[in-house]
């Protein structure tokens, strides 16, 4: 990306600046931010900022898995009259135009990260399973355990639990 009117923002100061700037003088703009499913980030700032605001479009491009503050946007959105999601602890109504087109994903599928493993020359001593449900990360654990066992590998699979930051070894 690049083209006259592209403007790149760097530090954490300036991005607040570039919030309530577009918050306030409600200007026109496109503001491409990384979404970590509105979990986390920039995005969640311009969600805060502006997401109770009719004239604001919000786009996801790629999944938004299920219990995550993007998955309830997409979910709430226009379907009753006051939708909200939480970020942060807060409640904050979806005025915005909430749309979401697939196909851009950057995360793989089981089938994927098992291939993607299968084909490394020297497999991985360890593998920290931290994104996916609380069902396909036990699941993707135990393909993970098979595939090793087939190839007469040892492997160490963690799942890093969400709350508390501490992980349990599969093995």
């Amino acid at each position: 990306l690049d083209f006259d009117n592209l403007l790149t923002v760097d530090s954490h100061e300036d991005h607040m600046r570039v919030v309530h700037y577009l918050a306030e003088t409600r200007r026109p703009a496109i503001v491409l931010a990384a979404s970590g499913m509105a979990a986390g980030g920039r995005i969640v700032n311009y969600l805060k900022a502006m997401l109770d605001d009719s004239r604001h479009n919000v786009l996801f491009v790629g999944y938004q898995a299920r219990g995550t503050p993007g998955n309830d946007i997409l979910k709430y959105a226009g379907s009753n009259p006051d939708p909200w999601v939480e970020l942060d602890g807060e409640r904050y109504l979806i005025r915005a135009g909430v749309a979401s087109i697939g196909g851009y994903s950057a995360h793989a599928d089981q089938k994927n990260l098992l291939t993607f493993v299968r084909g490394m020359r020297h497999w991985p001593k360890q593998i920290r399973i931290v994104h996916g449900t609380d069902e396909s990360r036990p699941a993707l654990a135990e393909e993970y355990k098979k595939m090793a066992y087939e190839a007469g590998k040892e492997i160490e699979i963690v799942l890093p639990t969400r709350a508390t930051g501490s992980s349990k070894s599969q093995g």
